[in-house]
């Protein structure tokens, strides 16, 4: 009854910021787009040229193919570009959210497509027996703290790269390990030479001190440029008000003593910083965060729930919203602005859920819990807007969007990989690239390059998508070459703008190239392992026509969209058959795990020469 009356109360006060910041020269929504949650990708345009990649696929069974651990509650992780490389900071619990014991994981990449194994940065940490928490009967017997960092990095000054985390402690499974009653922060400096310097205390909770904590503090550290570069970040009130849920409710640093959830914010030309929070609360400060102009307030038109909202200024000096827009933890979208202040539109990020493998206390479905590269952490030299986030609360992602962000495309495909500039084949491609669902162009026998999807994830599916001028008459040509005939699947789609297919054909698992009729499938002809097929289509969207012709040779004279569409904006490459679950009626909490969640496939690859429409 608590919960409900606490929920309802908040809605309120929702509702009641909401009309406050109609008058408030705020950060506001006022376009039209809005997602439909029965879809997992919400319906939503995809901005152009985002390549999702998986960094971290959690495996229980088979913890060598993962972190080495075998845990499978891995979530909120934060983003740094230092010294010519990306680093994320994930935390990770051994099966659900709050369940100790939790630790904090590490991985790096030099191009934000190949990730080192994640090491941990912050191990395990054990509660001395006896602590309890005021006004709670539970006291701690053998029980290790969780993580719970709501901040991961700080590039100082002069260069120098803290990492950050902190342990909370959670008695029991509803405990909260963000109630101000936790142990403290860590930190420890990244070198250079790519090695992490020894642990340190940092900030301690009420009851906690350099007497009952296992690491020192952080005055102690003989490096006087690592305390000079802590001092520096406690000094700064924009970085620690990241800490307002962790640390205790007085503390003196935390400048906007409010019940806010995991502050990201960014600067106006005119030096206001505009900060945003879960629920799409939002404020503004002119002295770097030693005020605020005004209680935080939900944004006009955002539609965000409890997840985290991400919010920077982009390379061409225009800003980014990236959240889900929605009350579940789906679509991943993003919305851009050129002042900062009125975002105008709505494109899709990612708008896969993948199979959440493993059951867990508080795993919510999605790609979830955003965060980009915050104000001083780094620039990558492609200029693009990079982001991590969490799928399932399971596994851990990063995505790239091309800046400036756009859903249009300029021309009709013409991808003949192997002509095109190394390095810049997929610029125009979205894709979801998994660690056994890999995506990539790669040199065959004959040296030549070809987009090659690959897969042998029982769960997931790899899948690349080009979006193409608006067309109600289409020609496409695609060569591709099944490495395969006896397994696998490849679906080629051809969908509107909203995402929804009017015509499928598929290498199906049995030797067959076949097309969607309705209800079923009607075979086109059989297919050989190795062999290429030069695939045209010809469809007309009034007439819900198409036709097929393979090797200059028409196998299918005609078909019927299976679904009208009004144009054709996408052509989309799967190789597994689409999701629909979870839905907006599933249940919250998934408590079971999968069979067999650790185990691979036989794997199936797709070789793709080239892509041509008009």
């Amino acid at each position: 009854m608590t919960y409900f009356l606490n929920k309802n109360l908040l809605l309120a006060l929702l509702c009641c910021a909401s009309f406050a910041a109609s008058a408030q020269d705020t950060v506001r929504y006022v376009g039209n787009t809005l997602v439909n949650v029965d879809y997992h990708h919400g319906q939503l345009r995809p901005a152009v040229g985002v390549h999702n990649t998986q960094l971290f696929r959690a495996n229980r069974q088979h913890p060598e193919k993962a972190e080495g651990v075998g845990w499978t509650y891995n979530h909120a992780p934060m983003l740094a570009y230092w010294n010519n490389q990306f680093f994320v900071e994930y935390l990770s619990d051994s099966v659900g959210e709050s369940v100790p014991p939790g630790h904090t994981l590490l991985s790096t990449s030099k191009d934000g497509n190949r990730w080192t194994r994640p090491e941990v940065i912050f191990p395990a940490y054990r509660i001395p027996d006896g602590t309890t928490k005021e006004g709670q009967t539970l006291v701690a017997k053998g029980l290790d703290a969780v993580m719970h960092q709501r901040m991961g990095f700080y590039v100082s000054k002069k260069n120098r790269l803290l990492i950050l985390g902190y342990y909370g402690i959670c008695l029991d499974e509803h405990d909260d390990p963000n109630d101000g009653n936790g142990i403290g922060r860590v930190v420890r400096e990244m070198g250079k030479d790519g090695k992490p310097g020894p642990i340190y205390f940092i900030h301690y909770n009420h009851r906690w001190n350099p007497k009952n904590t296992s690491y020192p503090f952080y005055t102690t550290a003989p490096d006087k440029g690592f305390v000079e570069a802590c001092n520096e970040l406690l000094a700064t009130p924009l970085m620690v008000q990241q800490w307002v849920e962790e640390s205790d409710r007085d503390d003196p640093l935390i400048t906007l003593k409010k019940e806010v959830k995991a502050l990201s914010f960014y600067h106006l030309p005119d030096g206001r910083a505009v900060a945003l929070w879960k629920n799409a609360l939002t404020t503004m400060s002119k002295d770097e965060g030693k005020t605020w102009l005004y209680n935080p307030t939900r944004a006009p038109g955002f539609v965000n729930s409890n997840a985290k909202i991400w919010g920077q200024r982009t390379s061409d000096g225009h800003y980014a919203t990236v959240y889900n827009p929605s009350e579940f933890r789906w679509p991943l979208a993003v919305s851009t602005s050129a002042d900062g202040l009125n975002y105008s539109n709505l494109w899709l990020v990612n708008g896969e859920i993948t199979t959440m493998r493993y059951g867990g206390n508080y795993k919510s479905y999605g790609p979830q819990y955003v965060r980009g590269i915050e104000e001083g952490n780094g620039t990558p030299p492609d200029k693009k807007l990079w982001v991590t986030y969490s799928m399932n609360k399971e596994d851990i992602w990063v995505a790239s969007v091309p800046v400036p962000v756009t859903d249009k495309a300029t021309a009709q495909a013409a991808d003949d990989f192997d002509k095109l500039p190394a390095g810049q084949e997929l610029e125009k491609w979205n894709y979801n690239s998994g660690l056994w669902t890999p995506v990539a162009i790669e040199k065959g026998s004959d040296g030549a390059r070809a987009l090659v999807l690959r897969d042998r994830d029982p769960f997931d599916y790899a899948r690349a998508e080009r979006v193409i001028p608006e067309s109600k008459v289409l020609v496409a040509e695609l060569v591709i070459t099944p490495q395969q005939a006896d397994r696998g699947l490849l679906d080629i789609e051809f969908q509107d703008g909203k995402g929804t297919a009017g015509v499928r054909l598929s290498f199906d698992s049995t030797g067959n190239f076949v097309t969607k009729a309705g209800y079923r499938y009607r075979n086109i002809m059989k297919y050989q392992a190795g062999e290429q097929y030069r695939v045209q289509v010809e469809l007309n969207t009034a007439a819900r026509f198409y036709t097929v012709t393979v090797n200059d040779k028409k196998v299918l004279p005609g078909g019927i969209f299976f679904a009208p569409l009004h144009s054709i904006e996408r052509i989309v490459l799967r190789t597994g058959t689409i999701r629909r679950f979870p839905d907006a009626d599933s249940p919250t909490d998934q408590m079971y795990d999968l069979p067999n969640g650790g185990e691979e496939t036989r794997e199936a690859a797709y070789s793709i020469k080239s892509l041509k429409t008009h």
